[in-house]
Parts: C-alpha cells; structure tokens; sequence
C-alpha cells in the first residue's frame, strides 16, 4: 500500500507502517539501532511522500529516509504528491489538547486539518489514518469532533475511529490518542477497530528505559539502588519503574518527565524519550536535545501504528 505523510514530524507513521511489514516477515523489531533500509525485504507499506514544516523535525527525517519536501502544506500543490492509497496525518494537537487552551477550530492551527481534505480531495485518497490529541473528542462540548466527521462524509469518507493508549502496545507511556481511519464510499472498510490491548503492559524494571544513560546526565547515579520515575511531581504523583510514564508533550521542555534514583533527580535522557515513543536508540541525534524532546513529544508511538497497521493488513 502506498502512503503519504503530511505533519510527517520525525516519521513515527513511515516507521511504524514500514517495520510492520517486516515483523511480518518474522524480522525482529531493533530496539538499540535503527532500522537498516531495506533489511528483512520490502514492506506491504511504502511510503512515496512526506511533507513537514518544522526544520528540525525534517532535519531528522531526511537524516533517516533521504528525502522529505519542507514546506507549508498550505503552499503544496497536490499535482506534485506522487498517487498513492493512504493518507497518514496526526494534525497539529495544540489546538484541541486539554492542557492546552482549546483553541480548536478558532486558531489557525486547528484549519490544517481541511488542509488534509484539501489534498484527499484532489488526489482521490482512497484511506486516511488520522491522530490527534484524546481531547479532540470532548472539544467545545464535541462540536470540533463532529465538525470533522461531517467533513469526512461530505468528501465522501466512511469513519472509524478508536482511543489508544501507549502503554497497551508495548512501550511504559500513558499517552492516550484517538485514531480516525476513513475510507472512501465504494472502497473496501479496513477491519482495523476495535483493537483490544497488547498481550501485556510493558514493564522492565531496571530495564529498557531506565538504564539509557547518557554520561552528562548519569553523573554516577547508576547503582543498584530503586530507581522511580515521575512527572512533574507532585502535581502528578509518582510511580515505579514498573509502572509506565505520563504523557510525553510536544514543548521541548525536558523537565516534563524526571527519573527519581535514591535522593537524587534527573530529567530522562532523549535516548530514553526515543523508547518512550517507540523508536531506535538515537533515532533524533544530530540536533539539540530541546529540539528531539520536543519532535519526540509531538511524535506519534511508532508502536500503535504497527498494531494499526497489523490489523489493517490482516483484515484486508
């Protein structure tokens, strides 16, 4: 299936897709480098277009797939964008999150999304995968969420959508996203939702997570002593490490979350954010650490769009 990536970020879309159809193959997911291109044969998903605006965050895809156009998608010509079967988009979130000021619709943000359609309607997408923020459902008392789902079905698109949380597909973050798959009357519906939870919540105490330490940050904390993570405490309590972390944000700020070891406090490392979300080892290396938490933060978990995407091959 060919894809398009709008909001392409650091392409938590093209990885979860592409790595999907090599674990279905029976090639093991990386976790402590990045994927080589190519390695375990050709995915059922090819990505043939991305577009982002952010320089950072297109710095670090070009870096690991070689091309990405970067431009203001309000700009893009869509007799530019090569035919394709699928649209993956998780629109800007600010507008519609919950802690943020709900500005939705009313900020010009919040219009990209009819930017989506704009490009859907002249290419004659057949599917869309969309994700936003959980609050989107809730925003302006719903109207923001059906807004959109009389977008859809006025360009034609039949919707399903789901909640997700992280933490059930294999990485310890509580980041719950909403998913809206659409297709367009007259194409196949993707058995993709429901999706039930993962086998199991990921828990690695002493393990995955924790143990990525970057010597500027360590500074001889690594013992055997208990280590717990929290974030933003005390405002949102404390947990252990085989709990799972609160929602990473896309602010750039590396307060957000904290490892606690012994009596003494750090922020988590970007390589550990990077698992947070799904992807290799030093997947975002080559800008500043403010600028991959905060790619990280606006990423989508790579994780989910696998079981997203397993569930949309396997029901095809």
């Amino acid at each position: 299936m060919r894809f398009i990536e709008l909001f392409a970020g650091i392409g938590g879309f093209r990885y979860g897709l592409e790595q999907m159809g090599r674990l279905q193959q029976g090639v093991e997911r990386p976790r402590r480098s990045r994927v080589i291109e190519g390695k375990g044969g050709k995915s059922q998903f090819d990505c043939v277009w991305a577009n982002e605006w952010d320089k950072y965050a297109s710095q670090i895809y070009r870096k690991q797939y070689g091309e990405i156009c970067e431009q203001d998608i309000r700009t893009v010509d869509p007799s530019t964008i090569p035919k394709h079967d699928l649209i993956c988009a998780g629109f800007p979130c600010q507008s519609f999150s919950i802690a943020g000021k709900r500005g939705g619709f009313e900020d010009t943000r919040g219009t990209l999304f009819f930017e989506i359609m704009r490009i859907a309607r002249a290419k004659r997408t057949p599917y869309l995968l969309l994700e936003n923020v959980k609050g989107l459902l809730s925003h302006d008392e719903g109207d923001t969420f059906q807004t959109i789902l009389r977008t859809l079905d006025e360009f034609g698109y039949d919707v399903q959508w789901q909640v997700l949380n992280s933490k059930d597909f294999g990485v310890p973050q509580n980041r719950e996203r909403v998913f809206i798959i659409g297709h367009l009357r007259g194409q196949p519906r993707p058995k993709v939702f429901p999706i039930g939870e993962a086998d199991e919540v990921y828990t690695e105490p002493d393990g995955q997570v924790v143990h990525a330490i970057d010597s500027n940050y360590h500074k001889g904390w690594l013992d055997n002593q208990q280590r717990t993570m929290v974030l933003n405490q005390p405002k949102y309590g404390e947990y252990h490490t085989s709990d799972v972390a609160d929602n990473m944000a896309g602010t750039g700020k590396s307060s957000q979350i904290k490892a606690v070891i012994g009596n003494s406090i750090r922020r988590l490392t970007p390589i550990e954010c990077e698992r947070l979300q799904g992807f290799p080892d030093n997947w975002t290396e080559g800008i500043s650490d403010t600028q991959r938490y905060k790619c990280l933060g606006n990423a989508v978990t790579t994780n989910v769009i696998e079981a997203i995407g397993r569930q949309w091959i396997n029901g095809l």
